[in-house]
């Protein structure tokens, strides 16, 4: 019998009908309102991002219809009873996947054949892989449902009203049905008979699970199937979250006035580099050395990459930038926000983005700053009520920009490399980076794989619609070619002109190490003298022992506390930000401005290299390669406002890692161009530097033998992240095992001290939330590598790693005791 063709009245049954249950602050949502808010939140994605050319070459034009098409009908799936008792609290667990029914509202939708198998995989892979290792609670669909005959897929759905199946259906049409050439027009449902939901679920399944037994994609096939499944996981999230898109890039044609207008506040105008960079059309690789304005320039040649990319229809093109350290992010972020005179457009992209934020409201609260959405809560007057409050904000903030909100980012180079694992969880983090623009700053050379994973990274960035600047104040020549050859297109150099900057330093070395007895008295020497020292150890066992060493004497020398403080990466959150914050108030670049410099001593390792706006009196630092060393001189004289200052460089002990063979300076970098440098340094003894000549230096550390070496370890490496992570011959496979080795890349884990596992609970439990509890508990944390979590305990009642160790709040983690414990030395780490 026909169906009704009058649109389904507010009287039928789908106002009753659930997608979400309601949580703290927020109603229940209705199905019909769920998918409405999605398909919309695709809509907003096609003009945020615009034409994506690899993909549209695949789907012939059509990748927004088929994610429109996913989108609207993605949770369709979610009107069993058994599902409905879920969501209304009567039951606790329906046990069944609502996007395997889903499919069974596609036919009538989608006509065409090979369309409808595009927009059924990326509807029943939103939430699960479709084929994969069957590991874990997340199974995949073909795990689940591989098997199920129509019988037996009809008894585990349940109970379903048919008549609730015809008007969502109806109500699907009426939505949808415009979208399709030859389809029905917007506000006219379509007419039929009734159709039978589970059992066209079960052929349309059927076939989607044929498609993939055996085939594999192409790079075009299987890039398209992860970016729909993106477009669909991220409107999914957009639409559960309420969230909005920024709509617009602030970086655009209006932003290099405002530069002018800020330089011009400040006496200053733009250097040639700058000019130069702001007129280039396609990637760049920019030399500038330090205090010369890289960042602006950066900054102005996204203007015009932006600008083009608007023109021909990509979308409203996202400016990220990439820096190799938290603080260095986080303090880009600020300066960024204070630039464009608005905070809130500049997202903060890294993995303690919500710590950035919780500290920026402390910040306003101690300015004063009362507004909502700042600091003081409504509730006002407990402390921690009001951090509770701020704490809450600040999760809100970083969920925003994990949901892509701005279009300016500012993070690391790994969180867009997570995009690679695509699936579920970061597919749509491979999406946002179509038709953007990448700024990536002090990319390290030295470290091979790292940076072949980048490159790779840049290489589908540039297929994506993208592009890429490479920035920095020593790029040697040889990583300017391998950026050459990742990339396509031509790239464009620039290098800021001779004499832009004066020589801030005077070299010289000691052929004895940093923590030798000789090295100790030079230290004293210059405290006497007056002098702020900067001493920076490879490792945190050498910082703790110079600390322990030279401390005492500097309290003596300057009569206070703060006169002697140590840095390094091993040390609880909340004691680490203070302890930041003591060095930048007693170091930071505005006392040298304002002449109210002070002496007196700090020993880091180093994360001290580009994380702090510190300016010292004098550097003695342990050999490195030649990267980081420029990074540790960069710390002192900053802006040459004296003249030139001591820069000491010692030969680093060379020898392997317990339980390894291979050598290492201080147990942490490559031998060859750590004693490379050392060498040269060691040939200009006593004479000033200024970074026109570390370049050149640099070309002669990579032209070597171990140059040539490194170069075919880049390139491997490379090849490596390329075929392993950014291939997808079998696109909607699970790849937790790819998220395994990813992770293992990049070791590091965290863990709380045994002594304070009873505040950390406590902290859980100030504020109401799973993640905003973690947040103020994240005070607690100790950052480990990834090979320590053997030392560890797990509490999986708190989801958090334990250690038993002795710590200080001033000198860090000192010893961890317990199985494994007698592995453990500090200055195997860095």
């Amino acid at each position: 019998m026909p169906r009704n063709p009058s649109p389904p009245s507010r009287a039928g049954l789908l106002p009753g009908v659930l997608a979400k249950s309601a949580q703290a602050g927020r109603p229940a949502e209705t199905l019909t309102s769920h998918l409405a808010a999605t398909f919309h939140a695709v809509r907003e994605l096609r003009h945020r991002l615009g034409r994506i050319e690899p993909v549209e070459r695949v789907l012939d034009e059509q990748f927004w219809l088929v994610a429109q098409l996913a989108a609207l009908t993605h949770d369709a799936g979610k009107i069993p009873a058994g599902f409905q008792d879920m969501i209304n609290g009567r039951i606790r667990s329906w046990g069944e996947r609502h996007e395997v029914l889903s499919l069974g509202f596609l036919p009538p939708l989608v006509p065409d054949q090979r369309l409808l198998l595009w927009v059924a995989e990326a509807v029943v892979t939103h939430h699960r892989p479709l084929t994969g290792s069957a590991v874990g609670r997340r199974l995949p669909i073909k795990t689940q449902y591989g098997d199920c005959g129509l019988d037996e897929l009809r008894t585990r759905i349940g109970s379903l009203d048919p008549a609730v199946a015809d008007e969502l259906a109806a109500w699907l049409a009426e939505t949808g049905g415009h979208l399709l050439n030859g389809g029905p027009e917007q506000g006219e449902p379509a007419v039929g008979e009734p159709v039978d939901v589970v059992a066209q679920a079960h052929q349309v399944l059927t076939a989607v699970l044929a498609r993939w037994r055996r085939r594999l994609a192409s790079e075009e096939e299987g890039l398209a199937a992860v970016l729909l499944q993106g477009a669909v996981t991220l409107a999914d999230h957009l639409s559960s979250a309420r969230g909005a898109l920024h709509g617009g890039q602030p970086i655009g044609p209006r932003f290099p006035a405002l530069l002018r207008d800020r330089f011009a506040e400040r006496g200053q105008t733009l250097h040639q580099h700058q000019t130069r960079a702001g007129e280039v059309r396609g990637h760049l690789l920019l030399r500038a050395p330090t205090g010369s304005g890289k960042t602006e320039a950066g900054l102005l040649w996204a203007v015009g990459q932006v600008t083009d990319l608007i023109a021909d229809g990509r979308g409203v093109p996202r400016v990220f930038l990439t820096l190799p350290y938290l603080a260095s992010i986080n303090a880009m972020a600020g300066r960024l926000g204070g630039l464009l005179g608005d905070s809130d457009l500049v997202g903060v992209a890294h993995s303690r983005a919500a710590s950035y934020h919780l500290a920026t409201a402390i910040d306003a609260a101690d300015n004063g700053a009362t507004e909502e959405g700042g600091w003081t809560s409504p509730a006002g007057e407990n402390g921690e009520l009001s951090r509770a409050y701020a704490a809450r904000q600040a999760v809100s903030r970083a969920a925003a920009t994990r949901l892509f909100r701005e279009t300016i980012r500012v993070g690391t180079p790994y969180q867009l490399l997570r995009g690679a694992l695509a699936g579920p969880a970061h597919s749509g983090i491979l999406l946002d980076s179509a038709n953007s623009v990448f700024i990536l700053d002090e990319l390290h050379a030295y470290d091979a794989k790292r940076l072949g994973f980048i490159l790779a990274a840049a290489s589908m960035w540039e297929r994506l619609g993208g592009r890429v600047a490479v920035l920095s104040a020593t790029l040697p020549t040889a990583l300017g070619d391998l950026v050459r050859n990742s990339l396509t297109r031509p790239v464009e150099s620039i290098t800021a002109s001779a004499g832009l900057t004066p020589a801030r330093h005077r070299l010289s070395t000691r052929p004895y190490h940093l923590t030798d007895a000789a090295a100790v008295r030079h230290a004293r020497e210059r405290l006497d003298a007056g002098l702020s020292m900067l001493v920076v150890a490879n490792n945190v066992a050498h910082a703790q022992q110079l600390f322990d060493e030279l401390a005492p004497h500097a309290v003596r020398r300057h009569g206070d506390d703060d006169a002697a403080i140590l840095l390094h990466s091993r040390f609880r959150r909340a004691d680490r930000l203070r302890i930041e914050g003591k060095i930048i108030d007693r170091y930071g670049l505005r006392r040298t401005r304002e002449q109210q410099r002070l002496p007196g001593l700090v020993v880091a390792t180093q994360v001290v290299e580009v994380s702090l706006d510190v300016d010292f009196d004098a550097l003695l630092t342990s050999g490195a390669p030649l990267e980081a060393l420029l990074q540790r001189f960069g710390r002192v004289n900053r802006i040459a406002a004296r003249e030139l200052a001591e820069v000491v460089v010692h030969q680093p002990s060379i020898g392997p890692r317990r339980g390894g063979r291979d050598e290492y300076a201080d147990a942490v970098y490559p031998v060859e161009p750590s004693l490379a440098a050392t060498e040269i340094i060691g040939r200009h003894e006593g004479q000033p530097i200024d970074e026109e000549q570390a370049t050149r230096w640099l070309d002669e550390v990579y032209a070597a033998g171990w140059g040539e070496q490194w170069r075919r370890e880049v390139e491997w490496r490379r090849r490596e992240f390329h075929d392993a992570f950014l291939t997808f011959p079998r696109p909607f496979d699970d790849r937790s095992d790819l998220a395994d080795a990813f992770d293992a890349m990049f070791d590091g884990t965290e863990a709380v001290l045994l002594a304070d596992l009873p505040a950390y609970e406590a902290a859980l439990s100030v504020a109401p939330g799973r993640a905003t509890g973690r947040l103020l508990a994240a005070d607690y944390l100790v950052p480990l590598p990834g090979w320590a979590v053997k030392l560890a305990s797990y509490n999986r009642t708190l989801g958090v790693a334990v250690v038993d160790g002795d710590y200080d709040p001033d000198r860090g983690l000192l010893a961890v005791r317990g199985v494994g414990a007698d592995r453990y030395r500090p200055g195997e780490v860095i």
